[in-house]
């Protein structure tokens, strides 16, 4: 029943030797697909950071689909950033 579904990128480069499953199993448990978004509202959007581990993290069906959020929100962030950075700057 949730509105937003945000999902991160597992770093898998920075966690070698952690105790984590198979990108398979990681995705089984873990990776938002078309079946786990159909449990949050009808119009409720699906959001990631980039970059995205398709098949990992998310399903490309989903990052593709018309609930997906993920351009739009990379390019607003990339603004928010500028301007939090601007501001500490004391400009």
């Amino acid at each position: 029943g949730c509105d937003v579904v945000v999902m991160l990128r597992l770093q898998s480069e920075r966690m070698k030797g952690a105790l984590l499953p198979s990108p398979g199993e990681f995705f089984k448990n873990y990776g938002l697909t078309q079946e786990k978004l159909a449990l949050a509202k009808p119009d409720a959007i699906g959001m990631h950071p980039r970059p995205m581990n398709r098949g990992v993290e998310i399903d490309s069906r989903v990052a593709d689909g018309e609930r997906a959020a993920i351009l739009p929100q990379v390019t607003f962030g990339i603004a928010v950033r500028m301007a939090v950075m601007s501001l500490l700057a004391g400009n």
